[in-house]
């Protein structure tokens, strides 16, 4: 029976192996500390957190999660532990700053079959961003469990100094900063969903207007270096070049290069409405804006209509599940209930395996306790009764693991056949490039939802694939890790051959960006200093669809980096005084991505500092990173850059399993979204995007 827990009250506990699970209303770290008979730490190596997730008799999850599940063995916790105490601390990363502001958190702790013994939900927390939610503690050679519910308003810090650990606040660093590299690694979670008013809609009503460039003199100081040979050549003919207001010229008697790469790229212009403002739609009167489409709705009349209701499923056959059905999900458009349809498979295929994970564990303590018993009497160690008892507990094992897969396996084949008829019904953003929809490929008229940037997968069902959905516009950069390393296959590839990979992700990545964006409404720049990159880019490079060709050098390094920066600041100077309308004529407000190659190369002091400027202020105005890089080769940078990594999102060109679920934290093996060996499809859409280019200038 279920003992629901009040603050202070506690129950019993009749089993050593327990499950301590927690549910939150968002991300929250979760750890626990070993306490004597006072219930004092008496140092950092007894506390257990996502950086030391694991102690005698405790395991914890290795990064923030909406839902833990916390594995504990008091018979194995050392003799000198008798208290027990479970931690909850919000990892402050741009969410929640106090547990007042979410839902209460509920703590349950159950058997390894999942039998619930104690509940208990946090009341009472406003001002708290860290808690000691419950505490086992042992009394009389007996365990028991406490609601505690004592909050900090001084978090982590104020918590473990309470419990007589002297290191608390550098612990506390450091559990946060192990908190941070493990939300690196964590696929986002969708936002939750709107109302229709509420959604914000990016439209391809374009504003002509010349790309804007900047002076020179925000790069390195001194004279412009001579830009070395170009590997890419030039532009397509019939190319124009891209103008240049006066003010945008070199300084005078400022030496200029000649460019190596001969004609500009095709000049990109904005949109009239920038891709990058986002939020709920505003419900006053706004003055008409020129040239765009005129809104006859009521300014305060907010649609109430509930969302069509998805397709219906064809009849199943009596005692079989009904058939499944692309598209069975809420939304406003096929898209959106695509979207969401994508995301509860991801979720069902990770707690499926969540509780597979959980039976096959109990069933090995479960055997583990019946061996245990039947070796404790001598007699029984030798002959036939022994023997009698070690094959009963393996046969009890080997029928809990077999009931406990068939039911996985239920789970996998529902999946799978969702799978079957999802995967082709959804659109280029969403869609493999083998997917049959980009031989009808179209330039859109109208920025999707989310893009895809690969699949995901777990070992216990390598065959169902889950698309890799991530919205739009990109709330991080992307860094394709171009890294030694083994694949999951046993293959080891050498660096050449590795980074190659890792350039065809990229130009394939920043590609289906280009192609999923209107006309005009995506512009793409790409740092090369050394030009090794030259063969990945030829796509990109040969059909016209860069703003302008690979910079090359530090000199190009430079230049790119001080119009993106002049970029930024621009525009948030505009959104934060409230004077859009301010920007300078010909701005170019459309989305930007540069593709950073070979970094650090190229690179000074001033460079990385406006690349990590670029990676943090960037994403909130349009501008976004995506870089192919050796984490090795920017070690010289030491702890500098740390904060540059974490801040995006790592993917790699082989498959690896660093990637992490929102839910339950399963290390998931991402590969990504490739164009088949000898397809032509990558080519004939940026036909048809540098195409739809030309006639919108």
């Amino acid at each position: 029976m279920t003992a629901e827990l009040v603050r202070g009250q506690n129950h019993p506990l009749s089993q050593a192996r327990l499950e301590i699970r927690i549910t939150a209303g968002t991300l929250v770290v979760a750890g626990a500390t070993l306490g004597d008979e006072r219930g004092t730490v008496h140092g950092v190596e007894w506390v257990v957190h996502p950086g030391a997730p694991t102690l005698p008799g405790l395991e914890v999850s290795r990064q923030a999660a909406a839902d833990h599940r916390l594995a504990v063995d008091l018979g194995a916790v050392p003799e000198a532990v008798h208290r027990v105490h479970v931690l909850l601390a919000l990892p402050g990363a741009g969410g929640p700053v106090r547990f007042g502001a979410v839902a209460a958190p509920f703590v349950a702790v159950t058997g390894l079959d999942g039998t619930q013994l104690a509940g208990y939900t946090i009341t009472g927390l406003d001002a708290e961003s860290a808690v000691v939610a419950l505490e086992l503690y042992r009394r009389q050679g007996a365990w028991k469990v406490r609601a505690v519910g004592q909050g900090y308003a001084g978090g982590l810090p104020e918590l473990l100094a309470d419990q007589g650990l002297p290191q608390a606040r550098q612990l506390a660093h450091d559990i946060h900063e192990a908190v941070a590299r493990g939300l690196s690694r964590a696929v986002p979670m969708p936002p939750p969903l709107t109302a229709d008013g509420d959604r914000p809609r990016q439209t391809a009503t374009p504003t002509p207007g010349p790309d804007q460039g900047s002076p020179a003199a925000q790069g390195a100081p001194g004279a412009v270096p001579q830009q070395p040979p170009s590997p890419y050549g030039t532009q397509p003919p019939g190319t124009p070049p891209q103008p240049m207001s006066p003010q945008d010229g070199p300084a005078a008697g400022t030496p200029q290069p000649a460019s190596a790469y001969g004609t500009q790229g095709t000049p990109v212009t904005g949109a009239s409405q920038p891709g990058y403002v986002q939020g709920p739609a505003d419900t006053t009167a706004q003055p008409p804006t020129v040239g765009g489409p005129i809104d006859y709705s009521h300014p305060r009349r907010q649609n109430t209509a509930p969302p069509p209701p998805p397709p219906a499923a064809p009849p199943a056959q009596p005692g079989q599940p009904a058939r499944p059905v692309a598209g069975d999900a809420t939304g406003w458009s096929m898209e959106e209930r695509l979207y969401n349809q994508v995301w509860g498979m991801f979720e069902d295929l990770a707690r499926s395996t969540a509780a597979y994970r959980s039976a096959v564990d109990f069933a090995d303590s479960r055997m583990e306790k019946e061996l245990d018993a039947a070796l404790a009497d001598p007699r029984n160690r030798i002959g036939g009764q022994g023997e009698a008892a070690r094959e009963a507990a393996r046969t009890k094992y080997t029928q809990l693991v077999e009931q406990a897969r068939a039911v996985y396996d239920r789970d996998l084949g529902q999946l799978t056949a969702e799978s079957e008829v999802v995967e082709p019904a959804l659109p280029p953003s969403y869609a493999r490039w083998d997917n049959p929809v980009w031989h009808g490929y179209r330039v859109p008229f109208e920025v999707p939802m989310a893009v895809r940037l690969g699949d995901l997968h777990l070992p216990e069902c390598a065959e169902l694939r889950i698309p890799l959905l991530v919205r739009l516009p990109l709330e991080r950069g992307l860094w394709i890790d171009s890294g030694a390393a083994g694949s999951l296959d046993g293959s080891f590839l050498d660096a050449h051959e590795l980074h190659r990979l890792a350039m065809d992700t990229a130009v394939a990545l920043a590609a289906r960006l280009l192609a999923v964006h209107p006309a005009g409404d995506y512009t793409l720049h790409v740092i090369d200093p050394a030009g090794s990159g030259a063969q990945a880019l030829a796509p990109l490079v040969g059909t016209g669809v860069l703003a302008a060709p690979p910079a090359v050098g530090a000199a190009g390094v430079a230049d790119v980096l001080a119009r993106l920066t002049e970029r930024v600041d621009l525009v948030q100077m505009a959104v934060r005084g409230g004077a859009a309308d301010s920007l300078p004529p010909g701005l170019d407000t459309s989305e930007q991505l540069l593709i950073v190659n070979d970094f650090p190369h190229g690179f000074d002091d001033r460079a990385v500092t406006q690349l990590r400027y670029l990676a943090d202020e960037g994403p909130s105005v349009g501008v976004h990173l995506m870089m192919v890089a050796d984490r090795e080769e920017a070690s010289a940078y030491g702890p500098l850059l740390d904060p540059l990594w974490r801040s995006l999102m790592r993917l790699t060109p082989v498959p690896d399993d660093h990637l992490a679920d929102p839910w339950v934290g399963h290390a998931w093996t991402y590969e990504p979204a490739l164009v088949p060996p000898g397809s032509q499809v990558l080519q004939q859409v940026l036909n048809q995007v540098a195409q739809a280019r030309t006639k919108y200038t």
